[in-house]
């Protein structure tokens, strides 16, 4: 886990009173700032959860992933997609989870040049056994209820939709764990 700063002061309001003396007003910084930041803490709370499993939390998307699907496999493509993230960085996760005996591959019989990962028994038990820690430390969002962590997928979802990561339909939930299993699968 991150050592806390304990500074006497919070150094984003002070960049963002110098940026406005400087710059003028830009609310922006401060925000990105902010959200840089606290991708750094959630990142270490949930890495240090994840750590004891030997996993990151790309693979642990991943099995999640897998754990979403009906028959407990899905093409690399369809993983990367999912995942929103290259292919070269789905094959990197799926080596890992392989060589840990979390998944395995097999060739996809739909697509001769296709390959589909398979999340393994082993590879089901360390998913179960992270996520139930991960829930109890809420994803490291401990500080918030429900209602607030409903509030922040509300406010970022629109920087989502305009960056491309899918298209929203015209009255389509926006409240997380409502509606289908993300993963769709």
């Amino acid at each position: 886990m991150a050592k806390p700063l304990a500074l006497d002061f919070d150094p984003i309001a002070r960049a963002d009173e110098l940026w406005t003396r400087r710059w003028g007003a830009v609310p922006a910084m401060a925000a990105i700032t902010s959200i840089m930041r606290a991708h750094q803490i959630l990142l270490s709370r949930v890495d240090a959860v994840l750590k004891p499993y030997g996993l990151t939390f790309a693979r642990y998307e991943a099995l999640v992933l897998l754990t979403f699907s009906r028959t407990g496999e899905l093409s690399l493509s369809k993983i990367g997609e999912r995942l929103m993230v290259h292919p070269t960085s789905v094959t990197n996760t799926v080596d890992r989870l392989e060589r840990a005996g979390l998944v395995a591959r097999r060739p996809n019989p739909l697509d001769g040049r296709g390959v589909l990962a398979t999340i393994t028994d082993r590879g089901r038990e360390v998913v179960e056994g992270a996520t139930g820690e991960l829930m109890a430390m809420d994803f490291g969002l401990e500080e918030f209820d429900g209602g607030q962590c409903r509030e922040v997928f509300d406010l970022l979802r629109p920087l989502r939709v305009a960056a491309g990561d899918f298209a929203e339909l015209p009255g389509e939930g926006s409240v997380p764990g409502e509606g289908p299993a993300p993963g769709g699968a």
